[in-house]
């Protein structure tokens, strides 16, 4: 089967965002958007906990990891339709598993490095801009509310915030236990796509109690922070700068959520 146009930006979406994770971690993309991320200790249960994100969304999509798939990894994947996976390698059981149907695309990536623009097509002519290199650690959380985030939750805010970073804006992520819960994505307003974030968490059967959020851009009214609150979400990760700033600080001091800046704003458009 050849590589279509739209495949090669899904595969690109999710080689940058595998890119930002060192443990053993599993992507599935659609339309240049994770609907499934996890990380866990092997690669049988990441596939799990990542096809569980969304597996309506699943279907069909684009599976990307950063280890060698193994045979139970391969026995399990199997069982779903995919278009394309791409890896750092196959165990030869697991090659023999995933080649026995047809229009399947089986990748092995190779070491790369991104360029350091992106390009984009415009009217007659091409904008360009520095590839977004910012990938934010707990070293980089500037805690802004009475309350701290504890050690597992700062771990969920990291992972969460990369997630975040690849999706399109407006957009809001929702984490638990390194496994994304749900995203609003590509929406017009914040609180919109947060709705759409705890509606489609919701649908899968996430209890969002503990979650944290991470946010690609600054809260411009409480009014975000107040509906994740209803929710369930602990902890809050976002760049900050609105000028409201303190209205979201303090209802979230006055409500026990842990909130951090980082000072770095993830725009994709």
């Amino acid at each position: 089967k050849e590589i279509s146009y739209n495949n090669l930006l899904d595969i690109e979406s999710g080689l940058n965002l595998i890119d930002d994770f060192d443990n053993t971690t599993v992507v599935i993309i659609k339309h240049n958007n994770a609907c499934g991320v996890a990380t866990r200790e092997n690669l049988p249960d990441a596939w799990q906990a990542a096809l569980a994100c969304d597996p309506v969304s699943a279907y069909g999509g684009i599976i990307v990891t950063n280890v060698t798939i193994d045979e139970v990894t391969a026995d399990l994947i199997d069982k779903l339709f995919f278009e394309i996976i791409i890896t750092p390698g196959y165990s030869e059981k697991a090659l023999e598993i995933l080649r026995h149907k047809k229009n399947r695309i089986i990748l092995k990536r190779k070491l790369r490095v991104a360029g350091e623009y992106n390009f984009r097509s415009l009217l007659n002519g091409v904008l360009w801009q520095e590839r977004d290199r910012a990938t934010e650690t707990s070293k980089d959380m500037n805690p802004v509310t009475e309350r701290l985030p504890g050690p597992e939750e700062i771990d969920d805010l990291v992972f969460a915030n990369k997630i975040v970073k690849h999706s399109k804006s407006n957009a809001i992520v929702l984490a638990k236990d390194l496994q994304l819960c749900a995203s609003g994505i590509g929406q017009t307003s914040r609180v919109d796509s947060l709705k759409q974030a705890i509606d489609k968490a919701r649908l899968f059967g996430f209890n969002l109690e503990g979650a944290v959020m991470a946010s690609d851009a600054y809260f411009p009214f409480a009014d975000s922070v107040e509906i994740a609150h209803k929710a369930g979400i602990k902890a809050i990760i976002q760049p900050g700068g609105s000028v409201r700033d303190q209205d979201s600080i303090d209802y979230c001091s006055a409500n026990g959520i842990a909130m951090v800046f980082t000072g770095i704003r993830h725009f994709k458009h």
